[in-house]
């Protein structure tokens, strides 16, 4: 039995090496002109893909589950996963005739990324490519970015909600994901509060990053930080009372837990009085994890890039409930696999070992400031993180 199943948006990303001075002037991409470049690396991306291989390497047993089409990038993406294991790749539907998900990633030396994405096969993604048989033998689905998924987007987020509804009913416990919206596409012009109020009740862990939350549940809010951060992180005006406020909103949207993603000031963890089933990939002792608010900082690293940093952060936060661990040894594994995610350029060779993981942390490793020294937020020295005003552990 699988102990986890990572459904989801699935691609192919091609990345052209850009030697350094290919890219100079204004005009090295204009029509008609031929810029030089080196090898291309393949590699996969999306949430199905990054956060799957992360729990892979962090010793979970995972079945990857997205759709592909019947065409060479759909080839092309199964060995890469099959690469690392062919069980990895054994649950992937195959729509006939149509294309698989691709992204070109145009990253000069010295210039800020960007991305030509087909979003193909993940658009047409269903409810129905979770097999039945799957869903009662795994203990976990984890689910991520249904904001790039038309078909799971759609019509109120009917069928993202049928999928979770499904799961539990299986007796799965669940977990969503969400990315960041195009605003101009309409992934980012859905009404996200209403998709989200269907789809929380049968949501166990959620697992959104700040901004992804703030964007769908308080859009104005949203703009006025971004106007006020002027090009800056968002992130670093986010008080500690506005995260709470989010959390808050999407526990009583029906999540069980929120796990909100802080980038460079780590994660915040609050849970309700879980009162519903939690699944066969439940907490050990879930009364521990009752009415919880803590905030785990972010470890110090030397950080090369933070692509699928989120993703490896959740893969830690799953793996750690599935060994066991509390509510403040999940937060803390959960934020040291994100860390040693950002020491790779690419988004998974940079992710240990659960065992190497756990050594890591044995040793002394400094948090970063998270910024929360106020509001009744109180520090647990012993443990390396902090507890809210609103945790009763």
């Amino acid at each position: 039995m699988p102990e986890i199943i990572a459904a989801g948006h699935l691609c192919v990303d091609i990345i052209p090496r850009i030697p350094p001075g290919a890219a100079s002037g204004a005009g090295w991409l204009a029509p008609g002109r031929l810029t030089e470049v080196g090898e291309a690396v393949l590699t996969t991306g999306g949430s199905a893909s990054n956060t799957g291989l992360a729990l892979h390497k962090l010793g979970v047993d995972v079945r990857l589950v997205a759709r592909l089409g019947d065409d060479l990038l759909g080839h092309l993406i199964g060995q890469i996963i099959a690469g690392f294991d062919p069980h990895l790749a054994e649950s992937f539907v195959i729509a006939q005739g149509e294309a698989s998900s691709y992204t070109i990633v145009i990253s000069p030396p010295g210039v800020d990324r960007c991305f030509l994405h087909c979003p193909g096969t993940n658009h047409t993604f269903g409810p129905e490519d979770v097999s039945e048989e799957l869903l009662a033998r795994t203990q976990m689905l984890h689910f991520g970015y249904p904001p790039l998924m038309r078909r799971m987007y759609e019509r109120g987020g009917r069928a993202l909600a049928e999928l979770f509804r499904r799961a539990k009913e299986r007796g799965a416990t669940t977990s969503l994901d969400l990315v960041m919206p195009d605003p101009a596409q309409p992934g980012g012009q859905a009404d996200w509060r209403a998709i989200l109020a269907r789809t929380l009740p049968h949501v166990d862990i959620f697992a959104p990053s700040l901004e992804e939350l703030l964007y769908m549940l308080d859009r104005p809010r949203f703009d006025a930080l971004e106007r006020e951060a002027a090009g800056a992180s968002l992130l670093d005006l986010a008080s500690p009372e506005l995260v709470s406020d989010l959390a808050a909103d999407a526990l009583a949207l029906g999540a069980q837990m929120v796990m909100i993603k802080l980038g460079h000031r780590g994660l915040y963890l609050r849970s309700g009085a879980m009162g519903r089933a939690l699944g066969r990939g439940a907490p050990a002792d879930v009364a521990r994890w009752r009415e919880r608010e803590l905030w785990a900082p972010a470890l110090r690293v030397a950080v090369v890039g933070t692509v699928g940093a989120g993703d490896a952060t959740i893969a830690g936060f799953l793996t750690a409930i599935l060994r066991g661990q509390g509510p403040e040894e999940a937060a803390i594994s959960a934020a040291a696999v994100g860390a040693c995610n950002v020491e790779a350029a690419d988004a998974t060779s940079g992710v240990r070992s659960w065992q190497e993981t756990q050594a890591r942390l044995a040793a002394p490793w400094e948090r970063l400031d998270a910024g929360i020294a106020s509001g009744g937020w109180r520090p647990d020295a012993g443990r390396g993180l902090w507890r809210g005003p609103r945790d009763r552990g």
